[in-house]
């Protein structure tokens, strides 16, 4: 399939570098600094930057590009025009960087650590490197033909089902074996095979951040008041504490009769001892506090 990139701003906390965010890898798993025009003989897409009078710096890795610009021109000026350009040349199909020189550049170092979760039998597997745009589940190994890194996991017998979100993994186990002795495996096995620079998704299963908001935006309008409230709720509120546990939540449906909220659990939620105490205590709780009588309780559709 013929990878259609398209670019993202992302500001930094330095105010004279942006960061321009593809949605395919850039490199595997390198990176490459350029100081100047001299400095980026092995990347064509680098060179072609230094010709604008403003850039002072040029960094790829993986799935951005990031700039630092002279102070003669502010970034809510000219970033978009820059978006453009980098992902005219992207589609162009040119190297981004030069593929022998990318070869003898130093691998940068991918560390995994592992981290429980408040399902006993889901681990968490965080990587320093960003993994995904969008999250994906996997039930089964049948689930996996777009997901090499995942269907590769579903090898280990002891795998049930396996999460990918941002820059971590989730891995729910079977009973049969204990974290104990097997977490360390799994932690060096992801290492390995992220440093050695292999696909997490297929290209058909990579979903741009643009096609994410534009449907989330579409579905989003259609939806009642309540239901508006509620997913914003769930995104403010709910998700980030999620994600820390190696989980996710989606909204799925209210009825304004019975005044149910329905969701969906992901990844370490889904399936825990602990998500009726965390919907009823947690989600529900907060829902009835900021919405009053408009939410009596909430249930997992998949819980």
């Amino acid at each position: 399939m013929e990878k259609n990139f398209e670019v993202t701003i992302e500001p930094t906390s330095n105010s004279n570098i942006v960061k321009f965010e593809a949605n395919y890898f850039l490199t595997q798993h390198t990176s490459h600094e350029f100081e100047n025009i001299d400095h980026a003989k092995n990347s064509p897409l680098a060179q072609q930057l230094f010709y604008l009078p403003f850039v002072k710096k040029v960094f790829i890795a993986q799935n951005f590009v990031a700039i630092e610009k002279y102070n003669i021109v502010e970034w809510i000026d000219i970033q978009d025009e820059v978006a453009k350009q980098i992902e005219k040349y992207l589609n162009s199909g040119q190297e981004v960087i030069i593929e022998e020189q990318e070869k003898k550049a130093k691998k940068v170092p991918v560390s995994i650590y592992a981290e429980s979760t408040p399902n006993p039998s889901v681990m968490k597997f965080v990587a320093n490197k960003k993994l995904v745009v969008a999250g994906h589940e996997f039930k089964s190994i049948d689930d996996t033909s777009e997901s090499p890194l995942a269907q590769a996991l579903f090898h280990f017998p002891f795998v049930k089902e396996v999460y990918i979100d941002e820059n971590y993994i989730s891995i729910n186990k079977y009973e049969v074996a204990d974290w104990n002795e097997v977490t360390m495996e799994l932690r060096e096995f992801i290492r390995n095979y992220l440093e050695e620079g292999k696909e997490v998704l297929t290209a058909n299963a990579t979903i741009s951040k643009k096609e994410i908001e534009k449907k989330e935006d579409t579905n989003f309008e259609n939806l009642d008041e309540t239901s508006k409230d509620i997913i914003s709720i769930i995104d403010e509120y709910i998700k980030p504490a999620v994600a820390n546990d190696g989980g996710n939540i989606l909204f799925d449906s209210y009825n304004p009769e019975s005044k149910v909220v329905k969701v969906i659990l992901q990844g370490a939620c889904s399936g825990c001892p602990s998500s009726t105490f965390t919907l009823k205590n947690g989600i529900e709780n907060m829902l009835k506090e900021m919405l009053r009588d408009k939410v009596s309780h909430v249930e997992a559709v998949n819980g």
